[in-house]
């Protein structure tokens, strides 16, 4: 039976899996703890959480949150950053903030379902964010119609155009 303190870490940790879109799993042995402390500083202005879990603990609290996904991935010292934003910002500030440290080493990341390796989630931190990508879209959606009301237009303004410079030619 867990003490009163390792239940309300795994509480606490089941609470942070809920609320996350995404979880980056790294190794932090080689960081002192100032590094460490400057990682989670960096990552704290980002909405982000940074923390070293105990692998144990974290393996109950994913298996009450029905994560079946995470137990596996669990080995070694491991800190896990939470984000609870864009996936794509949680992917670009986590390398961002552990390029310095390359003792560091990311093991990969869960997003929903889906398990990303380095590479990916590499991939993943050069995309622009959802706000980007959804205004580009407006965009795209946009165009067509700007066209069609300038075609619209462009014989009002021609005719304007043609009667305003029929006295000059006279």
């Amino acid at each position: 039976m867990p003490t009163q303190k390792k239940r309300d870490t795994i509480d606490r940790l089941r609470k942070e899996l809920s609320e996350s879109r995404g979880l980056i799993l790294t190794s932090y042995r080689g960081l002192t703890v100032a590094d460490f402390a400057a990682v989670r500083n960096q990552l704290r202005g980002q909405g982000i959480t940074y923390r070293v879990v105990k692998n144990r603990l974290m393996r109950v609290a994913a298996t009450e949150a029905g994560d079946t996904t995470l137990s596996s991935h669990l080995t070694g010292p491991t800190a896990i950053a939470f984000g609870t934003g864009d996936e794509a910002v949680l992917a670009k500030s986590v390398l961002a903030a552990l390029k310095a440290y390359p003792a560091a080493e990311v093991r990969g990341a869960i997003l929903g379902t889906s398990i990303l390796d380095l590479a990916q989630l590499t991939a993943l931190s050069k995309l622009p964010s959802r706000e980007v990508l959804l205004a580009k879209v407006a965009g795209a959606f946009q165009a067509p119609v700007q066209k069609l009301a300038f075609l619209f237009n462009a014989p009002l303004q021609k005719l304007g155009y043609e009667t305003a410079h029929i006295g000059k030619w006279h």
